[in-house]
């Protein structure tokens, strides 16, 4: 019922806004090619499959009686992506995204946009044999998608009111929540199947937009994901914008810890046992950004609340999960920066930022003896559809539980040249109580297998990054930029904290050696 409301919605919209026939006025074409080479050492596990980084012992599986989340492997240990280890393979590849769009201007201000991309790694879809043999890998159905394909219809009814409905993207502020997956490596780029309606003046401007992430329709009554937006900008002050928002993710799929018979699944619900509510993720936040003379500064802070349940599903240290989690974490975003009226105009920027985090992993002697304990899931900030990265090695823009303390300096040597060194110090905001441990390189293996309640906690220090950068625009269409980070691994990336997937994900490697990452990208666009 949802979604049909939705799209009846849609088309009154659009037939609202088209009182006459609409002839077309103007078409526009536009292309996009972004091709870019990527270079890690030291930085990942082996590509046949993640490394376990605490395994089990014969028999005696010390994570059996802890909830651990994602990061479990029935039995088998806490896997990582990651390796740290100079002795591991390096990983490179060359990505490429491909872009086309058209978009015409119809009378009645309508009009209608259209762009197909495609995303490649090069070699892993090659339309020809290579070597001798036949490359399996050739045979793909998903070359070419519909990134954008959206209907759009400005000063409604003679309102200042815009409504576009179709497949589009949302970036909302500086997309740190909200954006289009354009971040370093990677870039597969964002775009939403939703419904969006704009009503903006000189002085404020207001979003309101649905989304459907998932639909589950044919196999559940209510078992879509949607997402939910309100977008409020005030744009009263020179150079400065102030924003409010409210977004809402729900999660409706159903959850199940058993199917039992009718008598089992009657126990259950009388002890409120396997009983998942959908999960609900409100965010509310502030944002403000804009300049004053020769500063700049951008600052954002959030606010989740809502039941977790597909969290609360996944901490299963026997069969029943935690069916009571709920987000309640903070997060905030900060940076300022100066810039100098000299040559090379350079800039200073000092930042941090902040995601708030759970880890109740560990489990007490009590709790460990006791056959009635219930699992506690670990809940940190969701960065939901961020655009924001603030390492190259373990931010695919879902780094929480977290601190990152940020600086650096820009400056344009020529008008088309830009150059950039950044620095940045990550600490985890609540760390992982891993097992007591004897350390064989790397390979670490708990003193008390059969007891494990016996754990100690791990550092908080990530690391250091440090990265230099430089941007050469040869044309307006053209541009080429060049990179390279180094991260001085901490002892609490390499040992492990749950701080990546939204805090589902696990760190720890199989060894402490500094990271490297190099690419070298360009991009031509009209």
């Amino acid at each position: 019922m949802r979604k049909s409301f939705l799209v009846i919605l849609a088309a009154v919209l659009v037939a609202g806004a088209m009182p006459a026939v609409a002839e077309i006025q103007n078409v526009t074409l536009g292309a996009e090619i972004r091709i870019r080479g990527n270079y890690y050492s030291n930085t990942f596990a082996s590509p046949t499959g993640r490394a376990v980084r605490w395994p089990s012992l014969a028999g005696a599986d010390w994570l059996m009686a802890r909830p651990i989340g994602t990061g479990a492997g029935n039995g088998v240990g806490i896997l990582s992506p990651f390796s740290w280890d100079e002795g591991d393979n390096s990983l490179s590849f060359v990505e490429q995204r491909t872009r086309l769009s058209m978009k015409a201007d119809f009378t009645n201000e309508v009009s209608a946009f259209i762009e197909l991309d495609s995303y490649d790694i090069w070699g892993e879809d090659f339309r020809s044999n290579y070597i001798t043999g036949l490359d399996n890998r050739a045979v793909s159905n998903d070359d070419v998608e519909i990134h954008q394909a959206y209907i759009e219809a400005n000063e409604m009814w003679g309102l200042p009111l815009r409504g576009r409905v179709g497949r589009q993207e949302l970036s909302l502020g500086s997309g740190w929540l909200v954006g289009t997956n354009e971040t370093s490596a990677f870039f597969t780029g964002l775009s939403f199947d939703a419904l969006r309606l704009t009503y903006a003046t000189d002085m404020f401007s207001v979003d309101a937009f649905a989304a459907i992430l998932a639909e589950n329709g044919i196999a559940e009554e209510d078992g879509d994901v949607n997402l939910y937006g309100v977008y409020a900008s005030y744009l009263g002050l020179e150079d400065i914008t102030i924003d409010a928002y409210y977004l809402l993710v729900r999660d409706a799929r159903s959850l199940n810890d058993t199917n039992f018979t009718w008598f089992a699944e009657w126990v259950e619900d009388m002890v409120g046992l396997d009983d998942y509510d959908a999960t609900n993720i409100h965010t509310i936040g502030l944002r403000g950004a804009g300049t004053i003379g020769a500063f700049d500064f951008e600052a954002e802070g959030a606010y989740q609340v809502g039941d977790a349940g597909q969290v609360g599903f996944l901490f299963k240290p026997f069969l029943y999960g935690d069916d009571g989690a709920e987000y309640d974490s903070w997060a905030a975003n900060v940076e300022v920066g100066y810039t100098f009226d000299m040559a090379w105009q350079p800039r200073v920027y000092l930042g941090y930022a902040y995601f708030g985090g759970e880890d109740n992993r560990d489990i007490s002697w009590l709790e460990w003896w006791s056959p009635f304990d219930t699992p506690e899931a670990s809940v940190s900030f969701n960065r939901l559809f961020s655009d924001w990265e603030y390492s190259e090695f373990f931010d695919n823009t879902d780094l929480t539980n977290s601190h990152i303390f940020r600086g650096g300096v820009s400056a344009m040597p020529t008008e088309s040249l830009e150059l950039l060194l950044s620095v940045a110090y990550f600490e985890a905001d609540e760390t992982f109580e891993s097992p007591v441990y004897w350390d064989f390189g790397g390979f670490r293996i708990p003193m008390f297998p059969f007891r494990s309640y016996a754990t100690q906690s791990t550092d908080s220090d990530l690391g250091w990054e440090a990265g230099l950068y430089a941007t050469y625009h040869y044309t307006e269409d053209l541009t080429f930029e060049a990179g390279w980070a180094h991260l001085f691994t901490g002892d609490g990336l390499t040992v492990g904290n749950f701080v990546t997937n939204n805090g589902l994900g696990f760190t720890g490697g199989s060894s402490d050696d500094d990271a490297d990452y190099v690419y070298v990208e360009t991009k031509l666009s009209f």
